[in-house]
């Protein structure tokens, strides 16, 4: 008896586009939800990292009464022997906690953005200490670039992620609209970047916008805040 030729023949061309239409369709209505969830670890990851940070800066300011500055970079220096750090980009901040030996570790310096990269975790020298790009928290500084302390309002921010890579604006394209900020209080908390201007809102304000309804007092503590930002990636 013979075979019916259909059969024999596999799928006709016409199956075939219904099967790939059907496939286009799925990836379609799944992609969006694939890249919300990369977003969302993304966040997750830099929550985790800025925790960590936070108790660094509290040990750190245990031991150098404040948080990483120039003051501090000399103050370190004198203690491990080596020469100060005497620049104020949030690399340079952060790579105090690693020499003083608070920090074993760049990894904890990492969050995504479109400057940086994962930490190649050598740090042995200077250079290659949270080189250029190993770095995606901003730093929230006094005027002149002194640091905050641990005193003070709890509510105050000390880093902030994702930067956009430009001026005082944050990136709201990497953790699904949301900035990833740790305050005094060592608590961490999602803020909602604005998208047509890259500003974070803080209780319904820019983060560093200061009155008396801000964290930051009237005047600010020492002059108005302002960011010491990480270094772009070469």
């Amino acid at each position: 008896m013979k075979m019916n030729s259909k059969l024999r023949g596999g799928f006709t061309l016409v199956e075939l586009l219904v099967v790939i239409v059907i496939i286009a369709a799925l990836a379609g209505l799944t992609a969006p939800m694939v890249i919300r969830q990369r977003k969302k670890a993304d966040q997750t990851e830099a929550v985790n990292n800025a925790r960590q940070i936070g108790l660094a800066l509290m040990d750190f300011e245990t031991e150098y009464t404040t948080f990483p500055d120039l003051a501090t970079g000399a103050a370190v220096a004198t203690a491990t022997e080596t020469t100060a750090i005497a620049t104020l980009d949030a690399n340079s901040r952060f790579r105090q906690m690693i020499r003083a030996g608070i920090v074993e570790s760049e990894s904890i310096f990492y969050a995504k953005s479109s400057f940086t990269k994962k930490p190649d975790g050598v740090f042995n020298t200077d250079q290659r200490a949270l080189a250029p790009g190993e770095v995606g928290f901003s730093m929230i500084v006094k005027t002149g670039g002194t640091a905050f302390s641990a005193a003070g309002n709890p509510s105050r921010p000390i880093i902030i992620a994702p930067w956009s890579g430009t001026g005082e604006t944050f990136d709201s394209d990497f953790f699904d609209g949301k900035a990833v900020v740790l305050k005094l209080d060592n608590s961490v908390t999602s803020l909602n970047i604005i998208k047509s201007t890259g500003n974070v809102i803080n209780n319904g304000q820019p983060i560093l916008g200061v009155g008396n309804e801000s964290v930051w007092g009237a005047a600010g503590t020492g002059g108005p805040p302002v960011f010491a930002h990480p270094l772009k990636k070469n």
